[in-house]
């Protein structure tokens, strides 16, 4: 039976689940900072009726393993009631069983491969229908249907792929070939790639290829000296914290999908971006998934108010269902039967500068489909060079 859990003296304790090492180290440490700049925010704002957050944070190592060893330290020594943090797939699996046995709640702030639900998990990342979709439509309409999927050895490249292919096949474009790389592959390895990228000519690339591993697959697209403009990378993971560290022009004229980007300009997003930048210096990057970390905070914070604390996980959820927030990228709240979130989805272009240049923006939130039940085509962003949320 889970020990009750009750705050101390000084607050309540809050788990922060990120890692400085893994291969997404560097959206993760964008993520770990907007969770503690919310924190910050709603202690400052007087915490959950009067009894502010104690971050804890456990490094999580480079492994999935490494992710459960840390999540079994916040809930069995530490006693959180609630998780906020992991990012690939591979470690949130790793954590769900854990949180689950310990009726532990898990804000998921990255974007996945749906088709997943758990009810301990928060899932404020966007689900397929939310970024797949518009993503696959943008590529179909603006460059063609013949694709080549490029991504890591593990479940969301080929679970994402899937999906993709699905999309592609039903408005008659092809996916020429499926290609595979172990995680952390070498500049030698993604050259070889493009010596398959030069074979088929595809009309786009669709990468999930993630982390550290995406300054290498772009720079060995630079290398080859293709054109993106003609033949671009389109890709659901790559981020601002990628782009910055590749080198200058190696991401320039490349797509992404997302709810957010730091470019957004309204008075929400540009608040945000300030307080950020104010908080980790003007230069930090600042990432989509940072922003689902940053809201995700004020969400609990809310329904630890409406459920009486934060110690029952019932009323926390019982809260949570429906509850909304004016989020940096627009009005954002929970759906109550799947646990995922209503998202914006956007359509970003990579300038020579390294800045995502919103092409396209949905003009309502989108109900999440995480089965991708009632999915299609037709609907999700409008025009390009439109910022219309």
């Amino acid at each position: 039976m889970t020990p009750a859990r009750a705050p101390a003296r000084e607050g309540w304790k809050v788990g922060l689940l990120f890692s400085t090492t893994s291969l997404t180290a560097a959206v993760e440490a964008t993520q770990a900072q907007a969770t503690r700049l919310a924190i910050e925010e709603v202690n400052a704002a007087g915490g959950i009726d009067g009894v502010p957050l104690l971050p804890v944070a456990i490094e999580a190592g480079a492994t999935p393993e490494a992710y459960r060893e840390a999540a079994l330290q916040l809930c069995d020594l530490h006693q959180v009631p609630v998780i906020f943090g992991t990012h690939m797939s591979s470690t949130r699996k790793a954590v769900l069983p854990v949180v689950e046995s310990r009726r532990t709640l898990l804000f998921y702030p990255t974007l996945y491969e749906g088709f997943e639900y758990s009810p301990f998990c928060i899932y404020t990342g966007a689900a397929p229908n939310q970024n797949s979709v518009p993503l696959a439509r943008h590529m179909l309409e603006r460059h063609g249907g013949r694709v080549l999927f490029v991504g890591g050895q593990y479940v969301y490249p080929y679970e994402s792929n899937r999906i993709m292919r699905t999309l592609f096949e039903q408005a008659g474009g092809s996916v020429l070939d499926e290609i595979y790389l172990p995680l952390q592959s070498s500049h030698e390895d993604f050259m070889a790639v493009m010596d398959r990228v030069r074979a088929l000519a595809p009309d786009a690339i669709y990468s999930t290829v993630v982390g550290s591993d995406t300054l290498r697959f772009y720079e060995a697209y630079q290398s080859a000296g293709f054109d993106p403009a003609r033949m671009p990378i389109a890709s659901l993971a790559t981020n601002e914290a990628d782009a910055a560290a590749m080198r200058p022009g190696a991401a320039e004229g490349h797509l992404s999908a997302a709810p957010w980007f730091a470019t957004l300009d309204t008075p929400a997003s540009q608040r945000f971006v300030a307080s950020y930048g104010q908080r980790f210096g003007p230069d930090a990057p600042i990432t989509a998934g940072a922003e689902a970390a940053y809201f995700q905070v004020h969400l609990f914070a809310e329904a630890a108010r409406r459920a009486g604390g934060a110690q029952r996980p019932d009323a926390l959820l019982e809260a949570l269902g429906g509850l909304g927030f004016e989020a940096p990228q627009g009005h954002v709240r929970i759906d109550a039967e799947s646990h995922h979130t209503w998202l914006w989805p956007r359509i970003a272009r990579i300038a020579a500068s390294g800045r995502f240049e919103i092409i396209a923006s949905a003009s309502e939130a989108v109900r999440p489909s995480p089965y991708m039940i009632d999915h299609t085509l037709q609907s999700g962003v409008q025009g390009d060079d439109s910022q219309g949320a």
